[in-house]
C-alpha cells in the first residue's frame, strides 16, 4: 500500500475512525514508496543517474512539491542537486539532497553522490551510464501519531495511547544505477534504484525492505520551426514523452507532451487513472522556472486539492572546449 495513503489514514480526523480500524484489521503488507516529482526532467539526476552532467556546464536544480494540500498532514518534498561534466573523467559528477516529509510524523532525508560515464557509439548516437551511492536516514516522530484508544466520544483525542512507543531513526547505504542512449532528437533511458533493497524497519524483530524501483523513459524533441532569420533566437519544438515506473506492486505510466515557443514552455500529461498534469515553464537565458498542477481524477479528487510543484534550474555558462561529447536534447521540465 502507498505509504502516503497509510499516513493519511493515521493522521485523519476522528470521523474517519472506521476507515482507520478497517485498515488496521485487514492490512497485512505495508510497503514504502519513493517521493515523486511531476517535472521529471527539471530534476534529471533524480530521474536517472545517467543524466548527470548531460548539460556539460555546471547545473543547479531546485524542486519543491506539495502533494494533496487539502488533506491534514500534507506531503512536502524538496530536492537540491548540482551536476556538471568533467572531461578528465569522461563523464559527469553530481551531488543531490532530498528531503521528504510524509505528513508531520515521518521524515526521510537522502544525500547522494553520482558519477556518469559517456561513450560515443557512432557519429550520431551516444550512451551514458550512471552510478549513485546514497546515505539515507528515516525518522518517525511517535508523538505525532494518533490512535483509536486516545479518543473520548465527546472531547476527542485526550487520552494517552496504550500502544508501545516505536519509531526513532534508521539509516544506511543505498545504491542505484542507470543508462541513457541519445541522438540529436531522440533519447531512451532506464534506471534501477535501491539495488540493495535497504531495510527501513524501525522494529528490532521485523524487516521492511525498500523495494527496487525500475524506471523507463523515452522521448523525442522535434523542432517545428527555426528562427525566422539569423538575428532571431526563438525556436519552437514539440516533445512527446512516455515514462513507466514500477516499485513493488506499484506501477505508473505517464504519457505527455511539451510544446515550446521561444521562452515559453507548456505541457500536459496523463498519469494512469490518477491525474491530469498541467505545466507552464519560462526559460530566460540560463534560468528556467516551471510550475505544474496535478488535477486529481481518482477518488481523492474532492479532498486532496491536487498537487503543486515548483522547479528552478540554473544552467551556468562555462568556458568553451573542444566538443568531444554530444549533449542530450531533452525537455527542461
Amino acid at each position: 500500500m502507498n505509504k502516503r495513503i497509510i499516513l493519511y489514514l493515521l493522521n485523519y480526523k476522528k470521523s474517519n475512525l472506521t476507515a482507520i480500524l478497517f485498515f488496521c484489521l485487514f492490512s497485512i503488507n505495508i510497503s514504502s514508496q519513493d517521493a515523486e516529482f511531476t517535472q521529471f526532467y527539471s530534476n534529471p539526476i533524480y530521474l536517472n543517474p545517467a543524466l548527470t552532467g548531460t548539460h556539460m556546464c555546471p547545473r543547479v536544480s531546485v524542486n519543491y512539491r506539495n502533494q494533496w494540500p487539502g488533506i491534514s498532514g500534507t506531503f512536502v518534498t524538496s530536492a537540491f542537486s548540482y551536476d556538471q561534466n568533467v572531461s578528465s573523467l569522461h563523464g559527469g559528477l553530481g551531488l543531490m539532497f532530498v528531503n521528504d516529509q510524509a505528513s508531520n510524523s515521518l521524515v526521510n532525508n537522502r544525500i547522494s553522490g553520482i558519477y556518469s560515464y559517456q561513450m560515443k557509439v557512432s557519429r550520431k548516437f551516444s550512451i551514458r551510464t550512471g552510478f549513485e551511492a546514497t546515505f539515507w536516514q528515516k525518522t518517525l516522530d511517535w508523538n505525532q501519531l494518533t490512535f483509536g484508544d486516545m479518543i473520548d466520544p465527546i472531547r476527542g483525542f485526550v487520552y494517552q495511547t496504550q500502544d508501545i512507543p516505536r519509531g526513532g531513526t534508521v539509516g544506511g547505504l543505498d545504491l542505484s544505477a542507470g543508462i541513457v542512449g541519445f541522438s540529436d532528437q531522440f533519447y531512451i533511458g532506464f534506471a534501477a534504484h535501491h539495488l540493495t533493497e535497504p531495510d527501513e524497519s524501525m522494529l528490532s524483530n521485523n524487516t521492511s525492505p525498500l523495494p527496487r524501483k525500475y524506471t523507463g523513459h523515452i522521448g523525442a524533441k522535434i523542432p517545428l520551426a527555426g528562427p525566422a532569420s539569423k538575428y532571431e533566437t526563438e525556436e519552437s519544438f514539440i516533445s512527446p514523452n512516455i515514462l513507466y515506473r514500477k516499485q513493488g506492486s506499484f506501477q505508473q505510466i505517464n504519457m505527455g507532451i511539451y510544446l515550446s515557443k521561444g521562452p515559453i514552455v507548456g505541457g500536459i500529461w496523463y498519469r494512469n487513472q490518477d491525474a491530469f498534469i498541467l505545466l507552464v515553464g519560462l526559460e530566460m537565458g540560463q534560468v528556467k522556472f516551471g510550475y505544474s498542477y496535478d488535477v486529481t481524477v481518482s477518488k481523492l479528487s474532492m479532498a486532496s486539492s491536487g498537487s503543486h510543484e515548483l522547479s528552478l534550474q540554473l544552467n551556468f555558462v562555462c568556458k568553451p572546449k573542444k566538443r568531444t561529447y554530444r549533449t542530450i536534447s531533452c525537455p527542461s521540465f
